[in-house]
Protein backbone atom coordinates (compact mmCIF):
# COMPACT_ATOMS: atom_id res chain seq x y z
CA UNK A 1 0.00 0.00 0.00
CA UNK A 2 1.18 3.27 -1.23
CA UNK A 3 1.13 6.56 1.03
CA UNK A 4 0.67 10.11 -0.46
CA UNK A 5 2.14 11.49 2.49
CA UNK A 6 4.34 10.75 5.07
CA UNK A 7 3.41 10.63 8.62
CA UNK A 8 4.37 14.46 9.04
CA UNK A 9 2.67 15.76 6.63
CA UNK A 10 -0.44 13.37 7.18
CA UNK A 11 -0.64 14.14 11.01
CA UNK A 12 -0.68 18.02 10.32
CA UNK A 13 -3.04 17.68 8.12
CA UNK A 14 -5.46 16.02 10.56
CA UNK A 15 -4.43 18.80 13.06
CA UNK A 16 -2.71 16.87 15.23
CA UNK A 17 1.13 16.22 16.57
CA UNK A 18 3.47 14.04 14.51
CA UNK A 19 3.98 11.98 17.97
CA UNK A 20 -0.05 11.61 18.39
CA UNK A 21 -0.48 10.22 14.96
CA UNK A 22 2.52 7.57 15.60
CA UNK A 23 0.70 6.56 18.75
CA UNK A 24 -2.43 5.89 16.71
CA UNK A 25 -0.36 3.82 14.40
CA UNK A 26 0.99 2.08 16.76
CA UNK A 27 -1.79 0.82 18.71
CA UNK A 28 -4.03 0.30 15.48
CA UNK A 29 -6.75 1.75 17.03
CA UNK A 30 -8.97 5.03 15.69
CA UNK A 31 -9.04 7.84 17.78
CA UNK A 32 -12.64 6.91 19.58
CA UNK A 33 -11.65 3.55 20.25
CA UNK A 34 -8.79 4.53 21.99
CA UNK A 35 -10.98 6.78 24.81
CA UNK A 36 -11.63 5.19 28.22
CA UNK A 37 -14.27 5.67 30.71
CA UNK A 38 -13.55 8.09 33.46
CA UNK A 39 -13.82 6.35 37.18
CA UNK A 40 -12.79 9.02 39.32
CA UNK A 41 -14.73 12.03 40.36
CA UNK A 42 -12.71 15.88 40.66
CA UNK A 43 -14.72 17.46 43.06
CA UNK A 44 -17.04 16.01 46.05
CA UNK A 45 -20.50 15.90 45.16
CA UNK A 46 -22.27 18.22 47.62
CA UNK A 47 -25.62 16.44 47.13
CA UNK A 48 -24.37 12.71 47.57
CA UNK A 49 -26.12 12.39 50.97
CA UNK A 50 -29.16 13.58 50.25
CA UNK A 51 -29.44 12.54 46.76
CA UNK A 52 -32.09 9.91 47.73
CA UNK A 53 -34.24 11.93 49.08
CA UNK A 54 -34.08 14.49 46.12
CA UNK A 55 -34.77 11.24 43.82
CA UNK A 56 -37.53 10.49 45.88
CA UNK A 57 -38.64 14.67 45.84
CA UNK A 58 -38.26 13.87 41.69
CA UNK A 59 -40.09 10.87 41.48
CA UNK A 60 -43.36 12.49 43.27
CA UNK A 61 -43.08 15.64 41.21
CA UNK A 62 -41.19 15.07 38.11
CA UNK A 63 -41.43 18.87 37.49
CA UNK A 64 -39.77 20.64 40.57
CA UNK A 65 -36.70 22.92 39.66
CA UNK A 66 -33.43 22.85 40.81
CA UNK A 67 -33.60 25.91 42.78
CA UNK A 68 -36.84 24.59 44.34
CA UNK A 69 -34.89 21.98 46.11
CA UNK A 70 -31.65 23.55 46.79
CA UNK A 71 -33.97 26.13 49.07
CA UNK A 72 -35.75 22.77 50.44
CA UNK A 73 -32.47 21.87 51.47
CA UNK A 74 -30.33 25.20 52.53
CA UNK A 75 -33.66 25.45 54.94
CA UNK A 76 -33.38 22.00 56.47
CA UNK A 77 -29.59 22.37 56.82
CA UNK A 78 -27.95 23.42 60.19
CA UNK A 79 -24.54 22.65 58.59
CA UNK A 80 -24.55 25.26 56.05
CA UNK A 81 -23.20 22.78 53.71
CA UNK A 82 -25.43 24.12 51.43
CA UNK A 83 -25.29 27.26 49.13
CA UNK A 84 -27.01 29.27 46.26
CA UNK A 85 -23.48 28.47 44.37
CA UNK A 86 -24.66 24.75 44.35
CA UNK A 87 -27.53 25.60 41.92
CA UNK A 88 -25.59 24.89 38.61
CA UNK A 89 -24.08 21.37 40.20
CA UNK A 90 -28.04 20.30 41.00
CA UNK A 91 -29.45 21.54 37.76
CA UNK A 92 -26.93 19.11 36.35
CA UNK A 93 -27.55 16.41 38.26
CA UNK A 94 -31.27 16.62 37.99
CA UNK A 95 -30.74 16.41 33.70
CA UNK A 96 -28.73 13.42 34.28
CA UNK A 97 -31.02 11.78 36.23
CA UNK A 98 -33.95 12.96 34.24
CA UNK A 99 -32.14 11.43 31.39
CA UNK A 100 -31.67 8.24 32.60
CA UNK A 101 -34.11 7.68 35.29
CA UNK A 102 -36.87 10.27 34.28
CA UNK A 103 -40.67 9.66 33.03
CA UNK A 104 -40.89 8.77 29.52
CA UNK A 105 -41.93 11.84 27.26
CA UNK A 106 -44.62 12.60 25.06
CA UNK A 107 -43.55 12.00 21.22
CA UNK A 108 -44.59 14.03 18.99
CA UNK A 109 -45.08 12.29 15.53
CA UNK A 110 -44.07 13.95 12.34
CA UNK A 111 -47.33 13.53 9.97
CA UNK A 112 -46.72 12.97 5.77
CA UNK A 113 -49.27 15.63 4.34
CA UNK A 114 -51.37 13.94 1.94
CA UNK A 115 -52.83 16.21 -0.84
CA UNK A 116 -56.73 16.95 -0.73
CA UNK A 117 -57.69 15.37 2.36
CA UNK A 118 -57.77 18.16 5.12
CA UNK A 119 -58.15 21.60 5.85
CA UNK A 120 -57.45 23.56 8.69
CA UNK A 121 -58.93 26.91 9.79
CA UNK A 122 -58.14 28.83 13.70
CA UNK A 123 -58.02 32.50 14.65
CA UNK A 124 -54.83 34.51 15.35
CA UNK A 125 -54.84 37.98 17.43
CA UNK A 126 -53.28 40.78 15.72
CA UNK A 127 -53.25 43.05 18.22
CA UNK A 128 -49.74 43.03 18.79
CA UNK A 129 -49.10 44.53 14.98
CA UNK A 130 -50.18 47.85 16.18
CA UNK A 131 -52.69 48.42 13.34
CA UNK A 132 -54.38 51.95 13.87
CA UNK A 133 -57.67 52.83 11.55
CA UNK A 134 -57.73 56.85 10.67
CA UNK A 135 -55.08 56.85 13.66
CA UNK A 136 -57.62 54.64 16.27
CA UNK A 137 -55.92 51.43 17.25
CA UNK A 138 -57.60 48.86 15.86
CA UNK A 139 -58.15 45.75 17.80
CA UNK A 140 -58.90 42.85 16.16
CA UNK A 141 -58.61 39.16 14.95
CA UNK A 142 -57.61 36.99 11.59
CA UNK A 143 -59.70 34.30 10.76
CA UNK A 144 -57.41 32.16 8.69
CA UNK A 145 -57.74 29.30 6.29
CA UNK A 146 -55.08 26.90 5.14
CA UNK A 147 -54.93 23.82 3.47
CA UNK A 148 -51.86 21.49 4.69
CA UNK A 149 -50.39 20.25 1.68
CA UNK A 150 -50.02 22.75 -0.68
CA UNK A 151 -50.48 25.65 2.56
CA UNK A 152 -52.62 27.63 0.06
CA UNK A 153 -54.37 30.70 2.84
CA UNK A 154 -56.94 32.50 2.81
CA UNK A 155 -57.44 34.73 5.85
CA UNK A 156 -60.74 37.79 6.56
CA UNK A 157 -60.63 40.19 9.80
CA UNK A 158 -62.97 39.56 12.24
CA UNK A 159 -63.48 40.48 16.20
CA UNK A 160 -64.27 37.50 18.00
CA UNK A 161 -64.40 33.60 17.77
CA UNK A 162 -68.08 33.32 17.45
CA UNK A 163 -70.17 30.79 15.31
CA UNK A 164 -70.97 33.71 12.57
CA UNK A 165 -67.19 34.26 11.94
CA UNK A 166 -65.87 30.89 11.96
CA UNK A 167 -68.75 29.81 9.38
CA UNK A 168 -68.49 32.32 7.45
CA UNK A 169 -64.94 32.42 7.44
CA UNK A 170 -65.09 29.07 6.41
CA UNK A 171 -67.56 29.21 3.64
CA UNK A 172 -66.02 32.65 2.04
CA UNK A 173 -62.49 30.55 2.00
CA UNK A 174 -63.60 27.21 0.14
CA UNK A 175 -65.76 29.59 -2.24
CA UNK A 176 -62.54 31.53 -3.07
CA UNK A 177 -60.66 28.34 -3.38
CA UNK A 178 -63.86 26.98 -5.48
CA UNK A 179 -63.46 23.55 -3.77
CA UNK A 180 -63.94 21.30 -0.87
CA UNK A 181 -61.27 18.75 0.92
CA UNK A 182 -63.57 16.02 2.61
CA UNK A 183 -62.62 16.86 5.86
CA UNK A 184 -61.90 20.32 7.76
CA UNK A 185 -60.42 20.48 11.34
CA UNK A 186 -60.37 23.06 14.11
CA UNK A 187 -59.25 23.38 17.87
CA UNK A 188 -61.81 23.17 20.25
CA UNK A 189 -63.68 26.59 19.62
CA UNK A 190 -67.11 27.35 21.58
CA UNK A 191 -68.24 28.20 18.10
CA UNK A 192 -67.82 24.53 16.90
CA UNK A 193 -67.54 22.37 19.79
CA UNK A 194 -69.39 21.66 22.98
CA UNK A 195 -68.63 20.36 26.79
CA UNK A 196 -70.84 16.67 27.03
CA UNK A 197 -69.78 14.73 29.90
CA UNK A 198 -66.22 14.94 30.11
CA UNK A 199 -65.58 15.18 25.97
CA UNK A 200 -66.68 18.04 23.78
CA UNK A 201 -68.58 17.48 20.35
CA UNK A 202 -69.39 19.38 17.51
CA UNK A 203 -72.47 21.82 17.99
CA UNK A 204 -76.08 21.33 15.80
CA UNK A 205 -75.13 24.53 14.01
CA UNK A 206 -71.40 23.99 13.58
CA UNK A 207 -72.58 20.23 12.20
CA UNK A 208 -75.58 21.61 10.04
CA UNK A 209 -72.47 24.06 8.29
CA UNK A 210 -70.70 20.82 8.02
CA UNK A 211 -73.22 18.61 6.49
CA UNK A 212 -74.24 21.47 4.11
CA UNK A 213 -70.46 21.24 2.59
CA UNK A 214 -70.26 17.20 2.99
CA UNK A 215 -67.72 17.79 4.57
CA UNK A 216 -66.55 15.78 7.91
CA UNK A 217 -65.56 17.89 11.18
CA UNK A 218 -62.85 17.14 13.50
CA UNK A 219 -61.12 18.34 16.19
CA UNK A 220 -57.53 18.56 18.02
CA UNK A 221 -57.91 17.45 21.77
CA UNK A 222 -57.94 19.72 24.49
CA UNK A 223 -54.51 21.28 24.96
CA UNK A 224 -52.52 19.43 22.30
CA UNK A 225 -51.89 22.18 19.73
CA UNK A 226 -49.39 20.42 17.64
CA UNK A 227 -52.47 18.52 16.14
CA UNK A 228 -53.33 21.46 13.91
CA UNK A 229 -49.88 22.11 13.65
CA UNK A 230 -50.10 23.66 10.14
CA UNK A 231 -52.37 25.59 10.99
CA UNK A 232 -50.35 27.45 14.11
CA UNK A 233 -47.06 27.43 11.90
CA UNK A 234 -49.15 29.41 9.06
CA UNK A 235 -50.35 31.90 11.91
CA UNK A 236 -46.44 32.84 12.34
CA UNK A 237 -45.35 33.14 8.91
CA UNK A 238 -48.37 35.10 7.63
CA UNK A 239 -48.23 37.94 10.81
CA UNK A 240 -44.13 37.55 9.85
CA UNK A 241 -44.84 38.59 6.58
CA UNK A 242 -47.75 41.23 7.85
CA UNK A 243 -45.11 42.64 9.94
CA UNK A 244 -42.63 42.77 7.26
CA UNK A 245 -45.03 44.15 4.24
CA UNK A 246 -45.91 47.06 7.53
CA UNK A 247 -42.33 47.74 7.45
CA UNK A 248 -41.89 48.19 3.75
CA UNK A 249 -45.31 50.23 4.04
CA UNK A 250 -43.72 52.67 6.54
CA UNK A 251 -47.02 52.85 8.52
CA UNK A 252 -49.57 50.95 10.43
CA UNK A 253 -51.98 53.06 9.80
CA UNK A 254 -54.80 53.03 7.50
CA UNK A 255 -57.35 55.52 6.12
CA UNK A 256 -60.61 53.12 6.13
CA UNK A 257 -61.23 49.44 6.80
CA UNK A 258 -61.55 48.87 3.28
CA UNK A 259 -58.01 49.55 3.42
CA UNK A 260 -56.41 47.21 5.33
CA UNK A 261 -58.46 44.35 4.05
CA UNK A 262 -57.47 45.40 1.13
CA UNK A 263 -53.59 45.24 1.83
CA UNK A 264 -54.50 41.58 4.01
CA UNK A 265 -55.66 40.38 0.41
CA UNK A 266 -53.55 41.86 -1.34
CA UNK A 267 -50.73 40.07 0.79
CA UNK A 268 -52.63 36.16 0.70
CA UNK A 269 -53.06 36.69 -3.02
CA UNK A 270 -49.08 37.36 -3.64
CA UNK A 271 -48.15 34.79 -1.07
CA UNK A 272 -50.72 32.26 -3.04
CA UNK A 273 -49.27 32.72 -6.32
CA UNK A 274 -45.82 30.85 -5.17
CA UNK A 275 -47.86 27.86 -4.57
CA UNK A 276 -49.41 27.02 -7.77
CA UNK A 277 -47.58 24.04 -8.24
CA UNK A 278 -49.21 21.67 -5.40
CA UNK A 279 -52.33 23.70 -5.42
CA UNK A 280 -52.95 22.24 -8.84
CA UNK A 281 -52.00 18.64 -7.89
CA UNK A 282 -54.26 19.29 -4.79
CA UNK A 283 -57.46 21.09 -6.72
CA UNK A 284 -57.77 17.20 -8.69
CA UNK A 285 -58.24 15.74 -5.36
CA UNK A 286 -60.84 18.24 -4.22
CA UNK A 287 -64.42 18.08 -3.80
CA UNK A 288 -66.93 20.36 -5.59
CA UNK A 289 -68.41 23.15 -3.82
CA UNK A 290 -72.46 22.41 -3.74
CA UNK A 291 -75.37 24.43 -5.72
CA UNK A 292 -75.12 27.21 -3.44
CA UNK A 293 -73.54 28.66 0.08
CA UNK A 294 -74.69 28.13 3.03
CA UNK A 295 -75.76 31.43 4.26
CA UNK A 296 -77.43 31.81 0.12
CA UNK A 297 -81.01 33.16 0.50
CA UNK A 298 -84.08 31.53 -0.26
CA UNK A 299 -85.97 33.59 -2.12
CA UNK A 300 -89.21 33.28 -2.30
CA UNK A 301 -92.71 35.62 -3.39
CA UNK A 302 -95.73 35.63 -0.83
CA UNK A 303 -98.69 37.42 -0.82
CA UNK A 304 -99.70 39.26 2.35
CA UNK A 305 -103.26 37.85 3.65
CA UNK A 306 -106.06 39.99 4.66
CA UNK A 307 -105.07 38.41 8.27
CA UNK A 308 -101.89 40.51 7.64
CA UNK A 309 -99.34 38.07 7.84
CA UNK A 310 -97.22 36.49 4.81
CA UNK A 311 -96.48 32.14 5.11
CA UNK A 312 -92.78 31.32 4.47
CA UNK A 313 -91.66 27.99 5.29
CA UNK A 314 -94.62 26.74 6.89
CA UNK A 315 -94.36 29.14 9.41
CA UNK A 316 -96.85 33.09 9.39
CA UNK A 317 -95.30 36.11 10.06
CA UNK A 318 -97.20 39.21 10.44
CA UNK A 319 -96.47 42.58 8.44
CA UNK A 320 -97.79 46.31 8.72
CA UNK A 321 -101.35 45.90 7.60
CA UNK A 322 -100.75 48.51 5.10
CA UNK A 323 -99.13 45.74 3.16
CA UNK A 324 -102.30 43.69 2.78
CA UNK A 325 -103.02 42.61 -0.80
CA UNK A 326 -99.19 43.21 -1.65
CA UNK A 327 -96.64 40.90 -3.40
CA UNK A 328 -93.28 40.71 -1.36
CA UNK A 329 -90.25 39.17 -1.96
CA UNK A 330 -88.67 36.86 1.03
CA UNK A 331 -84.91 36.78 1.13
CA UNK A 332 -84.56 33.59 3.18
CA UNK A 333 -81.31 33.63 5.08
CA UNK A 334 -80.07 31.19 8.06
CA UNK A 335 -81.76 32.33 10.78
CA UNK A 336 -83.28 36.02 9.34
CA UNK A 337 -86.00 37.16 6.82
CA UNK A 338 -85.80 40.18 4.84
CA UNK A 339 -89.25 41.16 3.15
CA UNK A 340 -89.08 43.51 0.23
CA UNK A 341 -91.47 45.80 -1.60
CA UNK A 342 -89.76 45.97 -5.10
CA UNK A 343 -86.64 47.37 -3.73
CA UNK A 344 -87.27 48.61 -0.59
CA UNK A 345 -86.47 46.87 2.62
CA UNK A 346 -89.77 47.07 4.38
CA UNK A 347 -89.15 44.40 7.07
CA UNK A 348 -86.46 42.23 9.02
CA UNK A 349 -87.36 39.29 11.57
CA UNK A 350 -85.36 36.28 12.88
CA UNK A 351 -86.29 33.06 10.99
CA UNK A 352 -88.57 30.49 13.20
CA UNK A 353 -87.38 27.10 12.91
CA UNK A 354 -88.89 25.61 15.45
CA UNK A 355 -91.48 23.27 14.24
CA UNK A 356 -93.62 23.77 17.44
CA UNK A 357 -93.58 27.35 16.77
CA UNK A 358 -96.27 28.24 13.97
CA UNK A 359 -96.16 31.77 13.58
CA UNK A 360 -94.25 35.14 14.97
CA UNK A 361 -96.74 38.01 15.31
CA UNK A 362 -96.04 41.38 16.39
CA UNK A 363 -98.26 43.05 18.24
CA UNK A 364 -97.37 46.71 16.70
CA UNK A 365 -98.48 45.42 13.39
CA UNK A 366 -102.56 45.04 14.09
CA UNK A 367 -102.73 46.81 16.96
CA UNK A 368 -104.89 49.45 15.28
CA UNK A 369 -106.98 47.50 13.33
CA UNK A 370 -107.64 45.21 16.89
CA UNK A 371 -108.89 48.39 18.91
CA UNK A 372 -111.36 48.83 15.87
CA UNK A 373 -112.68 45.58 16.51
CA UNK A 374 -111.84 44.70 20.17
CA UNK A 375 -114.89 41.96 20.32
CA UNK A 376 -112.28 39.72 17.48
CA UNK A 377 -109.44 39.23 20.29
CA UNK A 378 -111.11 36.97 22.54
CA UNK A 379 -110.93 34.02 19.79
CA UNK A 380 -108.64 35.13 17.68
CA UNK A 381 -106.43 32.71 16.48
CA UNK A 382 -102.75 33.63 17.34
CA UNK A 383 -103.96 36.04 20.86
CA UNK A 384 -101.15 34.02 22.81
CA UNK A 385 -98.69 36.37 20.72
CA UNK A 386 -100.59 39.41 21.65
CA UNK A 387 -99.00 38.95 25.25
CA UNK A 388 -95.49 40.46 25.26
CA UNK A 389 -94.98 39.01 28.82
CA UNK A 390 -96.75 37.09 32.01
CA UNK A 391 -97.14 40.60 33.31
CA UNK A 392 -99.34 41.82 30.39
CA UNK A 393 -101.34 38.57 29.91
CA UNK A 394 -101.86 39.06 34.38
CA UNK A 395 -103.49 42.14 33.10
CA UNK A 396 -105.44 41.03 30.55
CA UNK A 397 -107.39 38.37 32.86
CA UNK A 398 -107.60 41.30 35.52
CA UNK A 399 -109.16 43.49 33.52
CA UNK A 400 -111.64 40.84 31.98
CA UNK A 401 -112.48 39.63 35.49
CA UNK A 402 -113.03 43.51 36.93
CA UNK A 403 -114.63 44.53 33.51
CA UNK A 404 -116.05 42.25 31.54
CA UNK A 405 -117.44 44.62 29.20
CA UNK A 406 -114.70 46.86 28.21
CA UNK A 407 -111.69 44.76 29.78
CA UNK A 408 -110.53 43.74 26.55
CA UNK A 409 -110.38 47.05 24.81
CA UNK A 410 -108.63 48.56 28.33
CA UNK A 411 -106.18 45.85 27.49
CA UNK A 412 -105.74 46.78 23.82
CA UNK A 413 -105.12 50.09 24.38
CA UNK A 414 -102.77 49.50 26.99
CA UNK A 415 -100.69 47.34 24.44
CA UNK A 416 -101.22 50.46 22.04
CA UNK A 417 -99.19 52.69 24.24
CA UNK A 418 -96.52 50.00 24.63
CA UNK A 419 -96.43 50.03 20.77
CA UNK A 420 -96.07 53.72 20.60
CA UNK A 421 -94.00 54.72 23.70
CA UNK A 422 -92.25 51.79 25.06
CA UNK A 423 -92.93 48.55 25.56
CA UNK A 424 -90.59 48.02 28.81
CA UNK A 425 -91.94 51.42 30.43
CA UNK A 426 -95.23 50.09 29.98
CA UNK A 427 -94.55 46.79 31.86
CA UNK A 428 -92.90 48.75 34.93
CA UNK A 429 -96.12 50.38 34.90
CA UNK A 430 -98.14 47.50 35.01
CA UNK A 431 -95.92 45.70 37.56
CA UNK A 432 -96.38 48.75 39.90
CA UNK A 433 -99.32 48.89 39.93
CA UNK A 434 -100.12 45.00 40.19
CA UNK A 435 -97.98 44.81 43.15
CA UNK A 436 -100.15 47.65 44.97
CA UNK A 437 -102.97 45.85 44.64
CA UNK A 438 -104.54 47.92 41.70
CA UNK A 439 -106.37 47.03 38.63
CA UNK A 440 -103.89 48.21 35.73
CA UNK A 441 -106.58 49.72 33.70
CA UNK A 442 -105.66 52.03 30.67
CA UNK A 443 -105.90 55.39 32.46
CA UNK A 444 -103.68 54.54 35.49
CA UNK A 445 -101.22 53.19 33.30
CA UNK A 446 -101.40 56.21 30.85
CA UNK A 447 -101.00 58.23 34.36
CA UNK A 448 -97.97 56.67 35.06
CA UNK A 449 -96.43 57.07 31.71
CA UNK A 450 -96.88 61.09 31.99
CA UNK A 451 -95.02 60.88 35.00
CA UNK A 452 -91.72 58.31 34.75
CA UNK A 453 -90.39 59.09 37.94
CA UNK A 454 -93.80 57.21 40.01
CA UNK A 455 -92.48 54.05 37.54
CA UNK A 456 -88.65 53.88 39.05
CA UNK A 457 -87.61 51.28 41.41
CA UNK A 458 -86.88 52.45 44.61
CA UNK A 459 -83.00 51.95 45.80
CA UNK A 460 -81.62 52.08 48.75
CA UNK A 461 -78.00 53.20 49.44
CA UNK A 462 -76.66 52.60 52.50
CA UNK A 463 -74.27 55.40 53.01
CA UNK A 464 -70.77 54.63 54.44
CA UNK A 465 -69.83 55.87 58.06
CA UNK A 466 -67.40 58.75 58.40
CA UNK A 467 -65.78 56.83 61.29
CA UNK A 468 -64.99 53.97 59.54
CA UNK A 469 -62.21 55.79 57.34
CA UNK A 470 -61.11 57.80 60.77
CA UNK A 471 -60.35 54.20 62.13
CA UNK A 472 -58.10 53.80 58.69
CA UNK A 473 -56.33 56.75 59.16
CA UNK A 474 -55.38 56.26 62.37
CA UNK A 475 -54.41 52.98 61.78
CA UNK A 476 -52.08 53.83 58.94
CA UNK A 477 -50.25 56.99 61.13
Amino acid sequence: MSHKYNKEIAAAKSGMSAKTARKYLLSNKLPGETLKSRDWKTRTNVFEENWLEIEDMLSKSPKLQAKTILSYLISQDSTNKFNNTHERTLQRLIRNWRATSGKEKSVIFSQELRPGKQSQSDYTVMDDLGITISGQQFDHMLFHFVLPYSRWEYANICYSESFESLSKGYEEAVWTLGFIAPEHRTDNLTAATQACGSKRVFTKNWQEVMNHYGVIPSRNNPGVSNENGSIEKSHDLLKNAIRQQLMLRGSNNFVEFADYQFFINTLIVSRNSRRTDRLEEELTLLKPLPNKKYYAPIIIEVKVSQFSTVRIVKVSYSVPSRLIGYTLRAYVYQGEIKLYYGQTLVQTMPQIKNDKKEASINYRHIITSLLRKPGAFANYYYRDHLFPSTIFRTTYDLLTKHYPVNGTKQYLQILQLAAICSESEVEAALDLLINNKVIPSYEEVQELLKSPKAIVSDVEVTLPSLADYDSLLTVAA
